[in-house]
């Protein structure tokens, strides 16, 4: 028998894992602009010159180069992120990486926009998000529950 604890771990492990990867998600659709253009409502992007442009504010450091390999990587490391947490597949990993790719995002806005833009944002509670969903023991209503790797 499930006691009401438990249930609501799965709930919870449920809700972040969908939060987090719907999140991720939504992102990559907004810089193909399929939120809409940029200049709608609630659409950050809303197509991919708008999106490398803010990738480089993000990454002053960087050489102009390396701005567009960064957006793929973030995209690609989004896309797989997204769809491996909506699933459940890998769970832990999936949560320990997606923690440390939004601490990176949330470092990159503080330095390129300042902390309140990360904070506004809530990357930095999105990242520690993922660092809290790694930490349980089980994901139920995944696919590692039904291949039985608890530990994801």
């Amino acid at each position: 028998m499930i006691d009401a604890r438990t249930r609501a771990g799965g709930l919870v492990t449920l809700f972040l894992r969908l939060g987090l990867g719907l999140g991720f998600l939504s992102a990559v659709t907004d810089r193909f602009g399929l939120w809409g253009p940029r200049g709608t409502a609630n659409v950050a992007w809303g197509d991919w010159s708008s999106f490398v442009a803010y990738t480089a504010v993000l990454n002053p450091f960087a050489p102009s180069v390396m701005v567009p390999v960064l957006a793929w990587a973030a995209t690609v490391a989004e896309v797989v992120l997204g769809l491996m947490l909506v699933v459940g597949w890998r769970t832990r990993a999936a949560a320990v990486l997606s923690g440390c790719l939004l601490l990176l995002f949330g470092a990159g806005m503080t330095v390129g926009t300042g902390i309140k833009s990360a904070l506004n944002a809530s990357v930095l509670a999105a990242s520690a998000a993922g660092f809290a969903l790694a930490m349980f023991e089980s994901y139920p209503w995944s696919v590692d529950r039904v291949r039985r790797q608890p530990d994801g």
